[in-house]
């Protein structure tokens, strides 16, 4: 389409080369005058307006609701000075405050009368736009109480919660991370002037990319919160020690997780005290970073001690923890626990009880057992006869004892259990935990055979992207791999060798998948036009362009030049002519 638009004269359109946004100084500097608004107590919290305390039982329309979200944003950036970037972040990140403006009007007025009596509303009631701000970080006015930061002063024109928000902003950390950060390490938004970048300098001198930091500022608060965290340096001198890069980690951190750096630091010297060489521990880290990531708890420590007094060989135990890495979860190392007492209370001898575990440790690891008192009066056997059986067919213990077979049994009737087995096959690999609700919604939401989702996949992957950040893309947008390996291919080839974006934009944005080629390519048509003309702002996000509706992307990407309608209007006549 892009190609015949050229032809045709309507313009040259330029890959873009993406640049990331650059932020302002103070893209929230507005004047905060409110009535009650003030900082006279350094923990007082803001007064909010009105608008979203009141809570009408009327449902609330589709149409007034968006209509209300665009009214915010013009508020927002042409009344009260926010760039279009912020503007548009709060105004479609704050939906209880958008839904408490949509219930001030009545919703049976048409589009214009909405958007008209709220502008009108909004001149004579102006807002105290902490809330929507707020509230676009993920942190309700009710919670303000338990996460304002202590000592933090309101000021009418100079706030330190924003200047500390705008310091992160321009150091590099995305918008819609600042809700997590804010709630795991509310202190930093109280810094003096200049010391969160400090904090980020003294990362880097421990030989960490500006982007490394960026994702464990992201992943880990905390690590900004006081001095320099003492068991993460621990733990990156380790990991030199091992032979595995200092950046190595961060990509196997997600954000939705919590981290514990002691409790790694821990796993770490635990494995070397009893008996892993440093190669033994290379393997074991880079086969699964989340044996180091989630550390262990007290299973864990339990088992280890228990399997080895029992006279299990650190090699064996090695060997399944690099072949079966699941093993080692607190889960199944509680799982195994079980199996060691169930065996114990039967009277099983040590060596039958190290002998079962040497062999079958990957399968006994996934069941927990019921309790021997309750097996042996469901088989109506004695102890004795039952630690027989047992001894016989050690795998008796699973089809015997297990808690999950009835309940398996139960979950797999009704369908093909080829299909639903390879299928689950792929979604363990995604981190899902078998027989959980978790598993039964994903495997609702995955559409095809688990062959076909693992192709899927693969062409993520083989595209340039990480393997864990595809989980986490597949996991927050599972429509990804409901798409055939030649539509993503095609997507990805588009975004990269036409629009000009780097692939790690994906990440981020995982939506990108859900919208049409053709609308892609139609409005990024559009908006090379308008830049060659110096008419928006040469750096708006993928998703920015994208995601917008077409009422709104019409009215700031298109009419903003005098001439936008007559190209948009060709652009879309033509688009229409290659469907045709």
């Amino acid at each position: 389409m892009i190609s015949q638009l050229n032809r045709n004269s309507f313009f040259l359109f330029h890959p873009a080369v993406h640049r990331k946004p650059v932020a302002t100084r103070n893209p929230f500097s507005v004047s905060l005058k409110v009535g009650n608004f003030r900082g006279s107590e350094a923990t007082r919290v803001p007064s909010f307006s009105p608008v979203s305390s009141i809570r009408s039982r009327r449902r609330v329309s589709r149409v007034v609701r968006t209509e209300a979200q665009n009214v915010l944003f013009d508020y927002l950036h042409s009344t009260r000075g926010y760039t279009f970037l912020d503007a548009e972040f709060v105004s479609k990140n704050s939906p209880r405050f958008v839904e408490g403006l949509a219930s001030k009007i009545d919703g049976e007025n048409d589009d214009d009368d909405v958007a008209r009596s709220l502008r009108k509303f909004l001149r004579y009631n102006p807002i105290n736009e902490f809330e929507p701000f707020f509230e676009s970080l993920g942190i309700s006015p009710s919670e303000l109480p338990l996460v304002l930061p202590p000592g933090m002063i309101f000021l009418a024109d100079d706030c330190v919660l924003l200047e500390n928000f705008h310091a992160l902003c321009n150091y590099g950390i995305p918008r819609n991370r600042m809700g997590k950060i804010y709630k795991e390490a509310k202190e930093i938004f109280g810094y003096a002037s200049g010391l969160l970048l400090s904090k980020f300098r003294a990362y880097e001198n421990l030989g960490l990319s500006r982007s490394t930091v960026i994702k464990l500022a992201v992943c880990c608060p905390s690590l900004l919160v006081g001095d320099i965290n003492c068991e993460f340096v621990s733990v990156l001198d380790w990991l030199k020690k091992l032979g595995i890069e200092n950046d190595w980690i961060v990509n196997y951190l997600s954000c939705s997780r919590t981290y514990n750096w002691k409790r790694m630091l821990d796993a770490v010297q635990f494995l070397h005290k009893v008996g892993y060489s440093e190669e033994q521990m290379h393997n074991l880290f880079k086969e699964n970073p989340k044996i180091l990531l989630e550390g262990f708890e007290k299973e864990q420590y339990l088992f280890f001690g228990r399997s080895l007094k029992l006279g299990v060989k650190m090699n064996v135990i090695y060997s399944y923890f690099i072949e079966y890495p699941h093993i080692l979860s607190s889960k199944c190392a509680k799982n195994l626990l079980g199996v060691v007492d169930f065996l114990y209370v039967i009277g099983m001898g040590t060596d039958d009880i190290t002998h079962i575990l040497s062999k079958h440790m990957h399968l006994l690891s996934s069941h927990p057992l019921k309790g021997p008192k309750t097996v042996c009066k469901e088989l109506k056997v004695e102890k004795a006869n039952l630690c027989e059986i047992i001894k016989d067919d050690p795998l008796k213990l699973i089809s015997l004892g297990s808690k999950l077979e009835q309940k398996s049994a139960e979950r797999l009737s009704g369908h093909d259990p080829r299909k639903y087995l390879e299928k689950t096959t792929f979604l363990l690999k995604l981190g899902y935990t078998e027989n959980s609700e978790e598993m039964a919604k994903a495997l609702k939401m995955f559409r095809g055979r688990g062959d076909q989702l693992q192709e899927r996949f693969d062409c993520l992957v083989e595209a340039g992207l990480d393997y864990n950040s595809v989980i986490e893309m597949v996991k927050r947008t599972p429509m990804i791999l409901n798409q055939k390996r030649i539509v993503i291919g095609k997507k990805i080839d588009f975004l990269r060798n036409v629009l000009g974006y780097p692939l790690e934009c994906l990440v981020g944005y995982p939506s990108y998948f859900c919208h049409d080629l053709e609308k892609i390519s139609e409005r990024f048509s559009m908006y090379a036009w308008l830049k060659e003309r110096n008419a928006v702002n040469p750096t708006v996000t993928l998703s920015t362009i994208v995601s917008a509706n077409d009422k709104r992307f019409v009215k700031y990407f298109v009419n903003v030049h005098p001439e936008g309608p007559t190209i948009w209007k060709g652009l879309k006549r033509l688009s229409n002519k290659n469907k045709n």
